[in-house]
């Protein structure tokens, strides 16, 4: 990682930990002890494989998509971009630093430029669709009872759905426009390029030659994908599905080892509110925000005493043990790269 990364993972860590903190303190009283004790750590390291299952049907997403283009990546390749990509999302506002990994793990496997960009691309579109019917079941299982249990975020979804319709649109009309798509990119980048001091033309006429060939191939890829690769957008969404699934189930197993209710239909609510928030860039990785989130609305139906512990567990699985598995995966990343390096010098 470089030095301004190391920055920033601090910066992440130190927000979720004084907010962790905080809540901790907050909420801690003598019934917390007595929940304490009869905690059931089985339902904790049911909750932790949950999240490493889960992890593996996004790793299955990844090898399906792919091989729907006509590339073979091995399932362990592709479980390891997902594990490098979750200490990058850590410390990117929006956990956007995510998917350039995963696009530079499947160029690695030989996967075409603006094919692997197509791929993370159809994975974020997948997680959008997915997330919306998701909440629209749950809110239709809970009826009425949603709104009152989370006064004044219903116009939040709303306009979160109104976003997610908007991306889409725009992402449809870019497949059927890829001139439009190259001509924003163009501009975004003459823009960036305005602001340096120090400018130079043929590097600028050389990255905008690139912009149109890597469009152009992202363009290929998505028409495969419509006309020659569905197979994999119907095991994408089914992968998708499940690890959504699998995901929002986890807060309830926690719940469960603590001595409380699960609350199955209220946390795929309290959830699927949590993960928009997320995605507003205030923060590296989300931390503080998704602390203070999860406690606002947790605190609505769980008990207090145990809200604080129960936060940090989720915490611990989430963004902890994220951290944990992004730094073994990108050791071993890191150790391929140098033998590569290696290699081409050699040659």
């Amino acid at each position: 990682m470089k030095r301004s990364q190391w920055k920033w993972l601090f910066v992440s860590l130190g927000f979720s930990t004084v907010v962790l903190a905080l809540v901790l303190y907050f909420t801690f009283d003598e019934s917390t002890i007595d929940y304490l004790k009869q905690l059931n750590p089985w339902c904790l390291l049911l909750a932790l494989l949950a999240h490493v299952v889960a992890l593996g049907f996004w790793a299955g997403r990844m090898k399906s998509m792919s091989r729907s283009l006509g590339y073979s990546v091995g399932f362990f390749h592709c479980l390891n971009a997902v594990f490098a990509n979750l200490l990058i999302a850590a410390i990117t506002p929006s956990q956007a630093g995510g998917e350039p990994v995963r696009i530079h793990e499947l160029y690695r496997a030989e996967v075409r430029l603006g094919d692997a960009t197509a791929v993370v691309i159809m994975e974020r579109i997948l997680d959008g669709v997915v997330l919306v019917a998701i909440s629209l079941v749950s809110m239709l299982l809970l009826g009425q009872q949603w709104q009152s249990m989370a006064p004044g975020l219903a116009a939040f979804i709303y306009l979160s759905w109104g976003l997610i319709a908007v991306l889409v649109f725009f992402f449809a009309y870019s497949v059927k426009n890829p001139q439009m798509l190259k001509d924003l990119l163009r501009r975004i980048s003459v823009w960036l390029e305005r602001r340096k001091r120090r400018r130079n033309a043929e590097k600028l006429n050389a990255l905008l030659e690139r912009i149109d060939n890597e469009v152009d191939n992202f363009h290929d890829s998505l028409g495969r994908f419509v006309n020659h690769g569905k197979a994999g957008l119907v095991w994408g969404t089914l992968f998708t599905a499940i690890f959504w699934t699998i995901e929002f189930l986890i807060p309830s197993v926690i719940l469960v080892g603590l001595g409380e209710k699960p609350y199955f239909v209220e946390s795929f609510i309290a959830q699927i509110i949590i993960a928009l928030l997320m995605m507003i860039p205030l923060t590296p990785g989300g931390s503080g925000v998704a602390e203070v989130s999860a406690t606002s609305i947790y605190g609505m139906f769980v008990n207090s005493s145990i809200l604080g512990v129960f936060v940090l567990l989720w915490r611990m699985i989430f963004y902890y043990f994220n951290i944990f598995l992004g730094f073994a995966a990108s050791i071993g990343i890191l150790q391929r790269e140098v033998k590569r390096d290696r290699r081409c010098r050699n040659h």
